[in-house]
C-alpha cells in the first residue's frame, strides 16, 4: 500500500492546515504521498503543507458564484492534476470540491472517498434563494456521487436526506464519523474554577443562521438581570446578505454587553478562560468543530438540537440542547449556568470525557485511513 497518491481536495486553502493538517500527517506516517489542492495557496500554507510531507497543488475555484463556464474550468484543471500527479485515489471535501473533484475523478477512473462536511446554507432553506440553490446542488450532487466508491457523513441526518431526495441510493457504500476532529492535545483540558462571574462565549462565523443575533439579544436580557456575567463573541465580520452588522456588534460591545474580540487565531486560550460555550446556530451543520473543541477544552456546551450540532450533547450531561432560533429556549440555559455556577466544573469535564470517547482526531483519522485502504484494495 505504500507511495499510493492520494489528493485532497478542499475549497479553501487554510482549511487544508486547520481542519486537516493532522489526516495529512496520519495520511504521511502512514506510507501515502499527499497532494493538497486548493485554490491560491499563500506562501505560509503552501510552507506548512510542505512541512507535513504534503505537495501543494493548485487550481482555480469560484467558491460562491454559479458560473458554468469556471466551473467546467474547475474540472478541466482538476482533471489535469489527476493525470499529471497520477492519482490513486481522490478525497475530497466541501460542497464544490466534491462535486467538481467526483466528477473530474471519475471521468479519470481513479476511485473517490468524498466526505460530507454539512450542507450549509442552501440547505437552510430559508430564503428562495437558498430552495433555489438547493435544487440545484441536489441535482450536480446525484450527477457527480454515484459512482464515488464511498461517501462519509459527518451526521447520520445528512445521509437520511441524500437517501430521502433520492441523491444517493440505499445501495452506495457509506460511513460515519464524527466531525474533523479535534487535537486533545492542542485543545487541552483545563478544569473550570468557576465564581459569580460566569463568562459565555460564542465562536462562529458572524451570519445570522449561526445564532449570533440570537445570542446577543439574550446577552441584553441577561446582562440587565446579571450584570456580573459576560458575554464573549468572537468571529470575522462577513459580506454575505445574512451577514450581521458590525456596527450593530460594536455598538453592543460599547456599552458593555458583548465583548467582541473579532478575530482570533488562539482559541484554545479563549475557550479556558471562559466558562460556557454556546452555539445557536440553525445553519445545516455537519458537526461544527467549534463545539468539539470547547468540548476538549472543558467547557460546557448549548447548541440547537439540530443537525449536526446535537452531536456534541449529551443532554443535561454536558449542556444543553435548544430549539432553534428560539430566544427563550436559549436564555434558559444559560441563566441556568449562571445561577448554578458549580455545574459548570461538573459538565465541563464531562464534555473532556466526550471528547475523548468520541471526537479524538486520531480516532477520526484512523477511521477515515481504514476507509481509504479498503477501497485502494478493492481498486
Amino acid at each position: 500500500m505504500d507511495n499510493k497518491n492520494i489528493m485532497i481536495v478542499a475549497s479553501l486553502s487554510a482549511s487544508l492546515i486547520n481542519f486537516r493538517g493532522d489526516f495529512i500527517k496520519s495520511l504521511v506516517d502512514n506510507g501515502y504521498m499527499v497532494f493538497a489542492a486548493a485554490p491560491d495557496h499563500p506562501s505560509n500554507i503552501r510552507s506548512k503543507l510542505v512541512s507535513l510531507g504534503a505537495t501543494p497543488l493548485q487550481f482555480n475555484l469560484n467558491r460562491t458564484g454559479l458560473n458554468p463556464f469556471k466551473d467546467m474550468t474547475s474540472i478541466s484543471e482538476l482533471k489535469g492534476l489527476i493525470k499529471d500527479n497520477n492519482i490513486d485515489l481522490v478525497f475530497p471535501y466541501t460542497v464544490k470540491p466534491v462535486i467538481y473533484s467526483s466528477i473530474a475523478a471519475n471521468q479519470c477512473n481513479v476511485p473517490v472517498v468524498s466526505l460530507i462536511t454539512g450542507l450549509g446554507y442552501a440547505f437552510t432553506g430559508l430564503s428562495t434563494k437558498a430552495r433555489l440553490l438547493q435544487r440545484f446542488n441536489e441535482t450536480l450532487y446525484k450527477l457527480s456521487i454515484r459512482k464515488n466508491k464511498v461517501i462519509v457523513f459527518q451526521n447520520k441526518d445528512d445521509h437520511q436526506l441524500f437517501l430521502d431526495r433520492n441523491i444517493i441510493s440505499k445501495e452506495q457504500s457509506v460511513a460515519f464519523v464524527s466531525g474533523s476532529g479535534v487535537n486533545l492535545n492542542q485543545f487541552s483540558f483545563q478544569e473550570k474554577n468557576t465564581s459569580d462571574k460566569v463568562s459565555f462565549l460564542l465562536v462562529a462565523r458572524l451570519i445570522k443562521e449561526k445564532g449570533i443575533a440570537l445570542y446577543m439579544e439574550a446577552a441584553k436580557i441577561l446582562k440587565a438581570k446579571y450584570p456580573q456575567a459576560e458575554f464573549h463573541l468572537i468571529g470575522a465580520t462577513e459580506t454575505s446578505p445574512s451577514a450581521i452588522s458590525e456596527n450593530e456588534i460594536n455598538e453592543l460591545h460599547k456599552e458593555g454587553i458583548i465583548v467582541f474580540h473579532g478575530k482570533q487565531r488562539n482559541i484554545e486560550e479563549h475557550l479556558h478562560k471562559r466558562d460556557v460555550f454556546v452555539l445557536p446556530s440553525y445553519y445545516r451543520e455537519g458537526l461544527p468543530r467549534t463545539t468539539l473543541e470547547a468540548c476538549a477544552c472543558g467547557n460546557p456546551i448549548i447548541t440547537t438540537d439540530s443537525v449536526g450540532c446535537r452531536e456534541s450533547v449529551k443532554e443535561g450531561i454536558n449542556g444543553f440542547l435548544i430549539e432553534p432560533q428560539n430566544l427563550e429556549a436559549l436564555i434558559k440555559p444559560m441563566e441556568y449556568f449562571i445561577t448554578n455556577p458549580k455545574k459548570i466544573r461538573e459538565m465541563g469535564i464531562n464534555s473532556r470525557k466526550y471528547a475523548e470517547e468520541r471526537f479524538d482526531v486520531d480516532i477520526i483519522n484512523k477511521d477515515l485511513i481504514d476507509i481509504i485502504n479498503y477501497v485502494l484494495q478493492q481498486s
